[in-house]
């Protein structure tokens, strides 16, 4: 360490009592409000001089670590030797590889989080924010880290992805039970075509449903539920060219993200049966792009588009797949679609303002709570 580096207290300078000092005394009743302050706080914090040893540690750091204040500074070694010295397979873990410890040789503001031992033996998670100290010569002369158990925290991510996983599981069941009802309604019949319009469907819902859970529910990335919708189209191509995607990525709500892939396996569909796909010259181009709205949210403009295909021609009645794009989109979103058949292919423009992330209603419950 530089010379010019004043380190902090000894550790039995800490450790002394300020019994010389007067009761009305102002560095008394300075520090007296101090430790009133620290040993009230519900976070851990530890302060650190320049060899990494604590000098100090207030009253929730004791109840974090199982170690008392006396008990650390009798050891008189570095913090991380008493309460972060292995990793929790059982490895030693040397303090030069201590995120913590970064905070003072390299002078950074460090913040993440690791794995404590307990004076008992256990591990437990903890956040940890570590900050330099500096002197009024602006010398860096030890460390203050601020710590917090994070085990509630954990526990409730892994009970929340176990129930998702359960969830992801149930729902898979679902979907696989109305495919056998459904095989049991088309059983016997001559129409087979319609058995695999209605699995189709099925497997792009089922599609649609693992975008979502690969991100908990949360939210589904555009640029995903795209690729996915194509994916079986262009897996089954040699020529990768006929398809263009071309768009930034967002994040769409689980409701947009499942009937825009809904739509999409729709127009797929269609164009392998009877548009540009169902040609080797075909090609079909997914382009799209974000707008800025006045209400802050950003629209989705997205452009299906055939060429190479056969000559269209606008159908006589609307299908399922042409319903639900014309008039699920507008009504569930206040976005707008239009099916084009102009004779050189199909196109379909999708105007859909994105719904803010969360769960539906989050905005106006948390308006009304601001009142």
């Amino acid at each position: 360490m530089p010379q010019s580096r004043q380190p902090l207290q000894s550790s039995a300078l800490a450790a002394a009592s300020l019994a010389t000092l007067r009761r009305g005394d102002q560095l008394f009743e300075t520090e007296r409000r101090l430790n009133a302050v620290l040993n009230n706080a519900s976070v851990s914090i530890f302060l650190m001089d320049d060899r990494q040893h604590c000098i100090y540690m207030n009253r929730a750091a004791e109840q974090l670590t199982g170690y008392t204040l006396a008990e650390v500074l009798a050891r008189d070694c570095p913090l991380h030797d008493i309460v972060h010295h292995t990793y929790p397979d059982g490895r030693p873990f040397p303090l030069a590889e201590c995120a913590i410890d970064r905070a003072f040789p390299q002078n950074n503001h460090e913040r993440g989080e690791e794995v404590f031992v307990h004076a008992d033996g256990h591990f437990y998670p903890v956040g940890f924010t570590a900050s330099p100290i500096r002197d009024d010569a602006t010398n860096i002369i030890g460390t203050i880290i601020e710590v917090r158990d994070i085990s509630e925290e954990k526990a409730a991510a892994e009970r929340q992805r176990l129930l998702l996983n359960e969830l992801n599981h149930r729902v898979k069941n679902t979907l696989a039970t109305v495919q056998s009802i459904a095989a049991q309604t088309f059983r016997g019949q001559a129409d087979q075509a319609a058995r695999s319009v209605f699995d189709a469907r099925m497997v792009a819902l089922s599609t649609a449903h693992n975008v979502l859970v690969a991100d908990n529910w949360e939210s589904a990335s555009l640029r995903s539920v795209v690729e996915r919708a194509l994916a079986p189209h262009l897996l089954a191509e040699l020529d990768v060219n006929r398809f263009r995607m071309e768009g930034p990525d967002a994040r769409l709500h689980p409701k947009v993200a499942v009937t825009l892939s809904m739509a999409l396996h729709e127009l797929m569909t269609n164009a392998a049966k009877y548009g540009a796909l169902s040609v080797p010259e075909g090609r079909v181009s997914v382009l799209w792009s974000l707008a800025a709205l006045a209400d802050g949210r950003q629209q989705l403009d997205l452009v299906w588009e055939e060429q190479g295909g056969p000559e269209v021609a606008e159908p006589t009645r609307k299908g399922f797949g042409s319903r639900l794009i014309e008039r699920q989109l507008p009504l569930e979103f206040d976005g707008s679609a239009k099916i084009d058949y102009r004779s050189a292919g199909v196109v379909c423009g999708l105007k859909i303002p994105l719904v803010t992330l969360g769960w539906m209603g989050q905005d106006v419950i948390e308006r009304q709570a601001a009142l």
